[in-house]
Formats: structure tokens, sequence, C-alpha cells
């Protein structure tokens, strides 16, 4: 999937002469945490409600010590008391290509630890992509399409084919035991991890209608 496949492309946006109440009663209003800020259809920044946890008029701005910067302190003095979207603002924006893949997208979001990306081309918001757009993905991707006949010969290859490349995966081989879509594991383990690992590789296996093991840990693992 690609981000414009799953972003939202009807975004409200807010300018930078807007006022903070404005920003915050839409954001209650609409039950959202943050708005792109545009100047002529450009993305010049972003306002969250994170921007509102350190404000004057609910005494929770910052206190600092004398070994503040002089520029820290004029910068904290105005993201607790401007009154204007444009002086409070995140003005260094994360953006994401709409043509970018949900893993860029995601990688993003963990690296700027943020919950949401303007989705950008040539610099003009196309969109917004959230962890709401993301689980509508995971919905999508994860429903239940036709059932597709698979043998147990076939259910045994896949799986096996599909352990083989992962690392976590037990050295010492399995016994896996396919029969009427039923899997049973067999087999010895270093790490109780594996243990679920290995039945969510096996219930995510086409044709798998069950899972059931009998693994043990191996004795030198334990402590």
């Amino acid at each position: 999937m690609k981000v414009s496949d799953v972003m939202t492309p009807s975004v409200i946006s807010l300018a930078p002469g807007d006022s903070m109440l404005k920003a915050a009663r839409l954001m209650v209003q609409y039950g959202v945490s943050g708005f792109p800020v545009l100047t002529q259809g450009k993305l010049v920044g972003i306002i969250t409600q994170g921007d509102f946890l350190r404000r004057a008029e609910i005494a929770t701005e910052r206190t600092h010590s004398t070994k503040v910067s002089v520029g820290q302190l004029a910068e904290e003095y105005t993201r607790a008391h401007g009154r204007k979207v444009g002086e409070v603002m995140t003005r260094d924006v994360v953006t994401v290509s709409p043509d970018a893949c949900l893993e860029e997208a995601v990688v993003l979001m963990e690296r700027a630890r943020v919950k949401r990306l303007p989705v950008v081309k040539d610099r003009v918001l196309v969109g917004l992509i959230n962890r709401v757009n993301l689980l509508h993905a995971f919905i999508v991707s994860s429903s239940e399409v036709a059932a597709t006949p698979v043998s147990d010969v076939d259910i045994k290859d896949i799986l096996t084919a599909t352990l083989d490349v992962e690392p976590w995966a037990p050295h010492d081989p399995l016994n896996i035991v396919v029969k009427d879509g039923q899997v049973d594991l067999e087999g010895v383990i270093s790490d109780e991890r594996q243990r679920i690992a290995l039945c969510v590789a096996a219930e995510n296996t086409l044709g798998v209608k069950g899972v059931s093991e009998h693994l043990k840990l191996n004795p030198a693992a334990i402590g």
C-alpha cells in the first residue's frame, strides 16, 4: 500500500494568523489532535494538542533555572503566551510523499515521535496520514477473502519455507504435522517467546484452520 491509498485527502487547515483559541475549539469540535498550517496552499507548520500543554492561561507554563539560555527562555515564553497559531506552531514539519509506501510513513512517525504526517507533493498539502488511517489499512488488509482450498502438504511446505528465512526460528528442525488444515508443532525451543512467534507464523499460513503446539523449552536455556 502507498500513503495515497490510505491518507485522508480532505484536511481542515489553519492559517498562521488564526487564533490559538480557534485552533483549540476546532480540535475539540472535530475530535482531532492537530491541524496543518497553510499559507496559500503551502505547508508552513503544524499545530497540535501538545502545543496547549504549557500555556499561561491554565498556569502550566514552564519554570526554568538560570542555566537556560536567553533564546530558549524567549521561545518558551512565546509558546506559552502566543495568541496566534503562527507564533506557536512547529515550523520544522516532517512530511511524507503520497507515493511513499506505508513502511516509510511509519518509520518517519516513529523517528519523529509524531502521530500524524502531512502528505505533501511539490510543497502543496494533498492529505494527512495518521494512526487511524493505519488502523483502517490494517482492517482492510485483514478482511477475510474467499477461502482458497490448500492441501495439507502445501500448508506444511509454505510454513516450512516461512520459518526457514526467519532469524528467530529454532535451529533444530521442527516436526510440523498438518491434518485437515490443523497444524501441530513439535520440537525444542530456546526461548519462550519463540513459542508464540511459531504459533503466529502457523496461524498466518494460507489454509490453516487451527494451531496446537507441543513445544518444549530446552532446559539449558532456563535461567
